[in-house]
């Protein structure tokens, strides 16, 4: 297994109005991020908020290309991000246990926060399609050219981690910071992660290794 600490090379926020980060993702232009009452939407070229919608966020956030997914309590919503209307629901796989949310493959991939796993779902109607078990609390989840990575945050230590899709074994860890926890984790599609905060109420930029 490959080993090394997390290189952060930037950090965005506080945002106004924004105490916590649950859920992060980007849809190619801009980040967002859940903040419990909203879905925030930032530059990251400037770090400037640019629009927020009014919904349920309380983990994890994706984007399909189209639209926006955010886990709220026990259920994921399908958002329209252009009139922040929730076109449907479906439950989520942990009951209320669920952090972190990313697209791919066609299907969602879901963290259960304490139950240390990795569902991939049918993103019409919920079904598990498969499981994968990790060793550590799961808060973000990530795909990136074939590669899962998935954000840990545990005993007041945090990792970034790239896993086995078909085993959960673990590939790299990358080791955050003393005191800086990962909450929430997407791909900019190439060598950037965005991390999610949580309490601090930022969204950091950790160095994806090539």
């Amino acid at each position: 297994m490959k080993y090394s600490q997390a290189e952060i090379l930037r950090e965005y926020g506080p945002f106004p109005g924004a105490d916590n980060v649950h859920g992060v993702t980007f849809d190619g232009e801009h980040v967002w991020f859940a903040s419990g009452d909203k879905l925030n939407a930032f530059d990251p070229a400037t770090g400037e908020t640019v629009r927020a919608i009014d919904v349920a966020a309380h983990a994890g956030t994706a984007f399909d290309g189209r639209h926006l997914y955010q886990i709220a309590e026990d259920r994921i919503q399908k958002i329209d991000p252009k009139t922040g209307r929730v076109l449907s629901t479906i439950p989520a796989p942990g009951a209320g246990g669920d952090s972190g949310l990313t697209w791919a493959e066609g299907t969602l991939w879901v963290g259960q926060h304490r139950g240390r796993k990795i569902h991939q779902i049918d993103p019409e109607t919920g079904a598990i399609l498969r499981t994968i078990e990790s060793n550590r609390v799961v808060t973000g989840v990530t795909w990136i050219d074939g590669e899962l990575w998935h954000g840990t945050w545990e005993d007041d230590a945090s990792e970034v981690r790239r896993v086995d899709p078909a085993t959960g074994k673990v590939l790299e860890t990358l080791e955050m910071p003393e005191g800086i926890g990962v909450s929430g984790l997407e791909s900019d599609g190439g060598d950037r992660l965005f991390c999610g905060g949580g309490k601090s109420g930022k969204v950091r930029v950790v160095k994806k290794p090539r």
